[in-house]
């Protein structure tokens, strides 16, 4: 198996580290694994793509390259420059650091990244990992992530729907903030919603005089109800939530026909 990881985090980020060595458990001793990892820290960007300005890329070693991007662009700088002609089985994003439940997802340059490997026709799953007081101060933060990834890989690609009549279906799985034994079963959720959460802005002054404004996000553990990732990964759980990048309401179409129409 031939398998491109990504992550939003940066090239040297932990979690990097971690998804290697879920990708070479996959790819057995017979596969390939490829990195292409922005050169950066890339959290936030979304699905964003440099389309009004090249992206550098650089080799670092052998089957790992930096690019000056976002998670995106070095899906697409894999596929179509370090393996062009020779396209991956698989595309993964992540470990990040911190989960990308809930609203988060909307957000989350690792989400961008399997995206754009499933518009790419790439069955493509993002990697996130919880943190909380249970194992944000482990020796290994992402113990959980490390412990239970490639089986829970490997199920998705064993049992997984990838199709999609327009839109391909990718996974998003986030691990719980738990050391690995801790660890419950796989839990199939839908993506929830902190009501009481929102990304907001804090000001600062600079040592300069100038006004600055730092991002700040909202409480993590807010409980979002039975049947969503965040409440699965709180309750112990890896949550796994088919996704796909069509962002119509499905649901609001006959009703906006018959009051518009």
């Amino acid at each position: 198996m031939r398998i491109l990881i990504t992550n939003d985090d940066g090239i040297n980020a932990p979690g990097l580290e971690v998804l290697e060595q879920i990708a070479a458990d996959l790819a057995g001793p017979s596969g390939e694994v490829w990195v292409v990892a922005p050169a950066f820290e890339q959290s936030g960007v979304g699905h964003c793509i440099s389309y009004t300005h090249p992206t550098m890329i650089a080799e670092l070693a052998p089957r790992r390259f930096a690019a000056e991007g976002s998670p995106a662009d070095c899906v697409l700088a894999g596929l179509y420059d370090v393996l062009a002609g020779s396209p991956p089985d698989l595309v993964l994003s992540g470990v990040n650091r911190g989960n990308n439940a809930g609203e988060n997802t909307v957000y989350s340059g690792t989400i961008g990244g399997a995206m754009e490997g499933a518009l790419q026709g790439i069955r493509s799953i993002a990697l996130s990992q919880f943190y909380g007081p249970e194992n944000v101060r482990l020796d290994n933060p992402f113990e959980a992530a490390a412990a239970h990834g490639a089986t829970t890989v490997r199920a998705l690609l064993e049992h997984g729907l990838w199709e999609g009549e327009d839109y391909h279906t990718f996974y998003n799985v986030n691990f719980p903030p738990c050391p690995a034994a801790d660890v419950g079963e796989i839990k199939i959720t839908s993506q929830g919603r902190r009501k009481k959460t929102n990304f907001a802005v804090e000001p600062h002054i600079a040592p300069s005089g100038r006004r600055f404004l730092w991002i700040k996000g909202g409480e993590q553990h807010e409980r979002t109800g039975a049947g969503t990732d965040v409440e699965a990964t709180l309750d112990g759980h890896i949550s796994v939530t088919p996704m796909r990048a069509d962002l119509t309401a499905h649901d609001a179409l006959q009703t906006l026909r018959e009051r518009l129409g």
